[in-house]
């Protein structure tokens, strides 16, 4: 029996887990520059935003939002090409 693969790329992953990423990333001053609400700017605790995400859904779309891009932007895709290519260089002619 095979397992199940999701295309969600939030599957499996908390609120926790990516308020804990982000706060990692970019800081809490950061983020509360990028997504505008006061749990991220006044007194901030990973406690108190997930209770106020978990309650406000349009926030909690922002902070999936802004964890999706920053995963582009760690570069998790594989290049097209690896960085070093062995063969580049090789004394045999390609045709």
């Amino acid at each position: 029996m095979t397992a199940h693969t999701s295309k969600d790329p939030l599957h499996g992953v908390t609120l926790e887990m990516q308020v804990n990423a982000l706060v990692a990333r970019y800081g809490w001053s950061e983020l509360g520059e990028r997504i505008k609400i006061n749990c991220f700017r006044k007194d901030p605790s990973v406690k108190s935003s997930l209770k106020f995400l978990r309650r406000t859904p349009w926030a909690r779309a922002e902070v999936e939002a802004l964890y999706l891009d920053s995963l582009d932007d760690n570069g998790f895709a594989e290049p097209d090409e690896p960085a070093f290519n062995p063969w580049a260089t090789s004394r045999i002619a390609r045709n």
